[in-house]
């Protein structure tokens, strides 16, 4: 209809103008992609005819994406992962992998499908989560830091996935015997981890130190080098998608990282637009409509099953059913990589158009369900933690390590709520000034930080009215709130106004709508960080330009 450019023009356009509707939505704009792509493609208005050019691109995005997620994956950061992140995730990977792939067959699919469809469903997509805890101020948070570190063996198990499935490209059409398949893997594996090793010990970091000196170079150079192999990893038998995720964790260990995956980002984000807008022109909604019953039946799945998982092992290791229902909401969706790692099977020949819908659709509910019950994550755990006593230990351990805070027996004049980076400083620098300060924070790790300080820590939930009720809240004139949201100081406040608390509240505003949403709470002091901080520089810049203009000049010598 359009030519190529014009044809790319008008697509930028719609996909702009649904992007802006899914954010004002509070949705990740890969569900407005893929929507434009429904809204474009064959079963919409027809629009889109530049099929090759859009798949070259769409290509070139999944090789970016792979190469960036290999570039954050640095060995030391690896080494780092926690016994309770690593048995978080590899628990949830082997329930999903073992239930979904049962239910899958029971629904009528062949056992090949059900294996492809059964492994997507166990990714989360790490890009959403990380944004969805960052704008929550929470990727911090004990909770957050778990499930940064289960999304981390996440991004190794797809990858190990797509290599794996790769390697065995023969399956789909050759009569090839597995034990024969399974030699010719790991020998493929074997020379190409060895031509690894020997690049990243002895030629790449001589060639990126080089390089660096120019940090167009250096793009250029990081782009060169994924699409290469990528292209060889397609070549010796494994897919694009695993060569480029080699090709970012050769790279991973440089001091040039961090600059790398900086520039990429913007440019992985635009080119992954034209891979979700082929993916939803390619949905054939003919056949998809008897996926529907099977789409709905997985989501629920992944919504209530992956959660279930999370919580049951975060229990059994001595955590609180608190930190596993908001850990556990983090893999309740499936990530851009199912869909990539069901569409990598499709062009293996190992499955057919009808898995990837099924992915779809499933990605499709998951990520727009998913998302709101992240973001409204408190408040749904406030619906449901009267049902979720099984998934707590009668002695959470880990926990309660810090949270019997020897009791000083000296009533505090300050109790500060949320031990972050302002409410650290502020309970530091009161005790500084001679004041009994005690903090509360939920995070384990963040108390003995703030007790190896010297501060009277207590590990506790704020927004828990019973333990709010333990504190020593008798005469102490001031109560600080410094948590991260609006419905947190509400909890906050609710739980000290039932304990007839009748001292000074101040809470944190993070914003001025948090401002005016706080002072409709009653008599209480609101602070605003960012706006002290700013008028006590300008004050003290003010007061060195007049001191500096009311100095007497030096006569000349």
């Amino acid at each position: 209809m359009y030519e190529p450019y014009a044809e790319f023009a008008l697509l930028l356009i719609i996909a702009a103008a649904v992007s802006a509707l899914a954010v004002r939505l509070r949705q990740p704009v890969l569900i407005a992609y893929i929507a434009v792509g429904i809204l474009v493609g064959p079963s919409g208005l027809g629009l889109v005819t530049a099929h090759a050019q859009i798949d070259l691109l769409a290509q070139i995005g999944i090789t970016v994406l792979l190469f960036v997620v290999g570039l954050k994956l640095d060995l030391k950061h690896i080494r780092h992962i926690g016994p309770v992140a690593l048995a978080t995730g590899l628990g949830q990977l082997a329930f999903t992998i073992l239930f979904g792939f049962f239910i899958i067959v029971a629904l009528g699919k062949g056992w090949m499908e059900a294996l492809y469809v059964a492994v997507a469903l166990t990714f989360s997509s790490t890009i959403i989560i990380v944004k969805l805890l960052s704008d929550k101020r929470e990727l911090d948070s004990l909770h957050g830091r778990i499930a940064v570190g289960f999304l981390i063996v996440q991004d190794l198990a797809v990858v190990i996935a797509m290599m794996v499935m790769s390697g065995l490209g023969g399956m789909g059409e050759h009569g090839t015997g597995g034990g024969v398949l399974m030699l010719t893997l790991l020998a493929r594996l074997a020379g190409a981890a060895l031509l690894l090793f020997i690049l990243m010990r002895y030629l790449l970091p001589r060639i990126v130190d080089t390089l660096a000196r120019s940090q167009e170079l250096l793009l250029i150079f990081a782009i060169a080098w994924g699409t290469a192999l990528a292209a060889a990893g397609e070549y010796a038998g494994f897919s694009k998608e695993a060569g480029a995720f080699l090709a970012g964790f050769s790279l991973a260990s440089t001091a040039y990282r961090e600059a790398i995956s900086a520039r990429l980002a913007s440019i992985r984000d635009f080119l992954l637009l034209f891979f979700f807008l082929d993916l939803g022109a390619k949905l054939d909604f003919s056949t998809l409509g008897d996926e529907i019953g099977t789409s709905i039946a997985l989501s629920l799945f992944v919504l209530v099953g992956n959660p279930l998982i999370v919580m049951a092992i975060m229990g059994y290791m001595g955590y609180r059913k608190r930190t596993g229902f908001l850990a556990g909401l983090t893999v309740a969706q499936i990530s851009e990589f199912s869909i990539i790692f069901v569409a990598m099977g499709i062009s293996l020949g190992h499955v057919g158009a009808s898995a990837l819908g099924i992915t779809t659709l499933v990605g499709l509910i998951t990520i727009a369900l998913s998302s709101y019950m992240i973001l409204y994550s408190h408040r749904l755990y406030a619906w449901v933690a009267p049902w979720l006593g099984v998934f707590e230990r009668r002695h959470p351990f880990r926990e309660l390590a810090v949270e019997h805070a020897r009791d000083t027996g000296v009533r505090p004049d300050i109790l500060v709520f949320g031990l972050g980076r302002y409410g650290a400083r502020l309970a530091r620098t009161l005790k500084q000034q001679g004041i009994n300060v005690v903090g509360v924070d939920f995070d384990p790790e963040v108390v003995r930080a703030q007790q190896n300080h010297g501060i009277d820590a207590r590990f506790g939930d704020g927004e828990a009215p019973d333990y709010v009720e333990s504190l020593p809240l008798s005469g102490v004139p001031w109560v600080i709130s410094t948590l991260p949201d609006y419905a947190s100081h509400r909890a906050l406040i609710h739980a000290l106004r039932e304990r007839h608390y009748d001292g000074h509240i101040a809470v944190v505003a993070r914003d001025e709508d948090d401002a005016t949403r706080l002072h409709a709470l009653g008599s209480i002091e609101v602070l605003h960080p960012f706006n002290q901080a700013a008028d006590f520089a300008a004050l003290d810049l003010a007061a060195r330009i007049a001191a500096a203009e009311l100095a007497p000049a030096k006569e000349p010598t």
